[in-house]
């Protein structure tokens, strides 16, 4: 999503200056590539990049593409195939053994649905949401990034059921629709909110914390009693600050499936304030707690005894002490052993070191 965010302000900018510009989109992989279908990179007339469809082997020749796309006017899929050892010849180096399919789509902000429209879309509220983009393989019209609706009835047919598929699996999926003589492929990729992480504490160790998960694209909230802590100067990258008790913002705050929270304030009755108003949340997937574990003990034992009851379901969501076992002393470290945690968590994995998983680190679109 942070990509997707980039991408966006970097048209916006690029609106402003009167530039034009073309977005690559990662369609379609065959075999081993740095970066997935979905990859996207935003491209400028005067060769500005924004985003990442490699690791930067084939940025330079994705920018002439992209630029001929500008000028031409027209949408360009582009087919690297690196299964050739001799990869050398098509002027780039991949150091990966597959096939990689890049959609070119010049923008033209003048119409109402071009690619960046779609994208804000998926990033203006928090659920999921499914991209489409069309192309052809074999050199007819390529309808690029677009709504179901905006397709002939007949492609929608079959499109809805598999966006339905895409929501509920929550993996994306590629699909191939043969109309006579043209094989249209749709890529239809499942977009999730960002993390929202909301942090009780604003002491210095909260610094390290911020940094890491706003250079995530996470959505970062800042919640302390004290105003010469809770600054915006002091946290520029927090979206927001909130000061006082959690009694006097908790109407305001969403939690959802996507967001996890922090008790860090070294303050023993604010953390239980936190712990007393989101311990038993329905939706919430991730709660930490910095300190001890007796720490953890001795506040859950204070809730007990106050009538609120966690269940053993509801502790599978407590995480304290919070973090990886990484071996992580210092505040920047444990900021690092926390983030990765909650990554693991929400998206449901279990951390291994990739070199001992037995499949391939992501799984192929059906």
């Amino acid at each position: 999503m942070k990509e997707i965010k980039d991408i966006i302000e970097a048209f916006d900018a690029a609106e402003l200056a009167g530039k034009k510009t073309a977005l690559a989109t990662v369609v379609q992989v065959n075999g081993s590539s740095y970066r997935r279908p979905g990859a996207r990179m935003l491209v400028t007339e005067d060769g500005r990049l924004t985003g990442a469809i490699s690791g930067g082997c084939l940025e330079g020749d994705a920018l002439k593409k992209a630029v001929l796309a500008i000028t031409q006017g027209r949408k360009k899929l582009v087919i690297y195939d690196t299964t050739d050892e001799d990869d050398a010849k098509l002027g780039v180096q991949l150091g990966c053994n597959g096939i990689v399919s890049i959609l070119f789509e010049p923008i033209d902000s003048t119409k109402p649905n071009h690619p960046i429209h779609y994208l804000r879309l998926s990033i203006a509220e928090r659920k999921p949401f499914v991209l489409i983009c069309g192309y052809s393989q074999n050199h007819a019209e390529h309808t690029g990034t677009c709504s179901i609706l905006q397709l002939p009835e007949i492609v929608q047919k079959y499109l809805i059921p598999v966006a339905e598929r895409v929501l509920y699996q929550q993996q994306s999926e590629l699909l191939l629709l043969d109309a006579a003589d043209q094989q249209q492929a749709f890529f239809l990729e499942y977009c999730i909110p960002p993390i929202a992480l909301l942090i009780a504490g604003a002491g210095n160790d909260i610094m390290p914390m911020v940094d890491i998960a706003c250079l995530l694209g996470w959505q970062v909230t800042i919640a302390d009693g004290r105003a010469s802590h809770a600054t915006n100067q002091r946290f520029p990258g927090a979206a927001t600050i909130l000061l006082g008790k959690p009694e006097k913002w908790k109407e305001t705050v969403l939690i959802d499936n996507r967001t996890a929270v922090l008790l860090m304030t070294h303050n023993y009755n604010y953390d239980m304030e936190m712990l007393r108003l989101l311990g038993n949340h329905p939706d919430l997937k991730y709660l930490g707690i910095l300190g001890p574990a007796a720490k953890r003990e001795r506040m859950l034992e204070a809730l007990n005894q106050e009538g609120i009851y966690i269940s053993p379901e509801e502790m599978r969501n407590i995480y304290g002490p919070t973090g990886l076992d990484l071996g992580a002393e210092t505040a920047a470290e444990i900021a690092v052993s926390i983030a990765a945690e909650i990554m693991a968590v929400l998206q449901q994995k279990t951390p291994v070191h990739l070199r001992e998983k037995p499949t391939p680190i992501h799984q192929p679109h059906s």
